[in-house]
């Protein structure tokens, strides 16, 4: 994992994942949760990225190893602005303000907070916090009701209704100037006041007047089940263009006692040749995302004239079309992939290949397939001179990116 360097900067960003989301139902906290083939919070990281700006991950105690996984299936730029994740504490704003002294050591002038289960706050929102946080030191995103509000008693009888013209609901990311809101938080640590519903109450405890800009209603919470399922029909509408991408690739046997397939290294009485680590399923893998993107293949991106690649480790060229994918707003859809050889065998490495490329290429492991199969002792791979892949990539793009390329 990638960590920001701890320099001073503008703008950083904290982010709340310390929570439990029992509402949302499932085994783990609904921040790891799989949606659209990657965790919940991988989602708010990648849209939080588009600022360029540091982000301070509170995480609970004992998911040390979920925050990773979900850190895994980031593209490089984003794992880039990730600073080491602080513990959070037993409330939400005890994790706030974990994560408000982590960044502390090299102070920001203005800070975003914001939840880890909200994955699509949207580029021009989080520009809009920036600029009000500038202007007036505390504000809040919010979206005025469109139902009617109504007050009601214990037993749900209604008591008043409400004019919701002067009413909002409000959203995350919450814009703050850094020494303002840390002051705040420090405050009520040390009256013990621990029961405030954000961090905008926060500041208005403490005598600050918040502000509200406008909100967006993509920018949802996920709190309950069909959240679940909402939030990824709208990430899934949002790269409507399909797109298939297929590669193949060959290897021959050389001298060597282990070959690399699929990212895992497997013992064998012959190796792979080739100017890298001859992976011949990842390369694979990598010209079919390659080809999905109509960008190029695996030689034009990493040319074998190159000495720099000499004896590379193959993930590299993986990571780097995911990444392209990732750059272009897209999503990966699912990777099959074929291996072609009469040993070794394919099957006792077959969960590990999946697990490997998966971790790669920030999916689950239900969008990974591997098969093999040989070539009934025909050619050059039925005379065990080598190894042949192929594979197909499903991905999805955003239909503004189809002009750009």
């Amino acid at each position: 994992m990638s960590i920001a360097p701890d320099l001073p900067a503008e703008v950083a960003v904290v982010l709340v994942a310390a929570g439990r989301g029992l509402r949302a139902g499932g085994l783990i906290p609904k921040q790891y949760a799989q949606i659209a083939g990657k965790p919940l919070l991988a989602h708010t990281i990648e849209a939080l990225a588009s600022l360029g700006a540091p982000i301070q991950a509170v995480i609970a105690a004992g998911d040390e190893d979920l925050f990773a996984s979900a850190v895994a299936s980031l593209s490089s730029v984003s794992r880039n602005l990730l600073r080491k994740p602080v513990l959070g504490g037993d409330t939400r704003q005890a994790s706030v303000m974990a994560g408000l002294e982590a960044l502390a050591t090299a102070p920001p002038a203005i800070v975003l907070i914001h939840d880890g289960a909200r994955a699509t706050p949207g580029a021009p929102l989080l520009r809009r916090a920036i600029r009000a946080a500038r202007e007036h030191g505390a504000a809040v995103p919010a979206l005025t009701p469109t139902d009617t509000i109504k007050r009601v008693d214990a037993q749900g009888r209604t008591l008043a209704t409400l004019d919701r013209n002067t009413l909002r609901a409000i959203q995350t990311p919450q814009a703050f100037r850094f020494d303002l809101i840390r002051a705040a938080h420090a405050s009520a640590a040390l009256a013990a006041l621990a029961d405030f519903p954000d961090d905008a109450a926060v500041a208005e405890w403490a005598g600050h007047p918040v502000i509200c800009f406008d909100g967006e209603a993509q920018n949802m919470k996920v709190t309950r089940p069909e959240d679940f399922l909402s939030l990824e029909k709208g990430l899934l509408a949002d790269c409507p263009d399909i797109r298939t991408g297929q590669g193949y690739d060959v290897h021959a046997f050389g001298p060597g006692d282990h070959i690399w397939l699929g990212g895992v290294k497997i013992a064998h009485d012959h190796a792979l040749v080739g100017h890298s680590d001859a992976d011949v399923l990842m390369h694979a893998v990598t010209d079919a995302l390659l080809g999905a993107l109509a960008d190029g293949d695996i030689g034009s991106h990493f040319p074998p004239s190159n000495p720099q690649w000499k004896g590379a480790s193959s993930d590299i060229f993986l990571r780097h079309a995911v990444d392209l994918v990732a750059a272009r707003g897209g999503l990966i859809a699912h990777i099959d992939g074929t291996v072609i050889c009469e040993m070794p065998k394919v099957g006792p490495h077959r969960d590990a290949i999946r697990a490997r490329l998966a971790e790669i290429c920030g999916l689950s492991l239900d969008r990974i397939a591997v098969k093999a199969t040989t070539s009934e002792k025909l050619g050059f791979t039925g005379r065990r001179e080598g190894i042949a892949a192929m594979a197909i990539a499903t991905v999805r793009l955003p239909l503004r990116q189809q002009s750009d390329h």
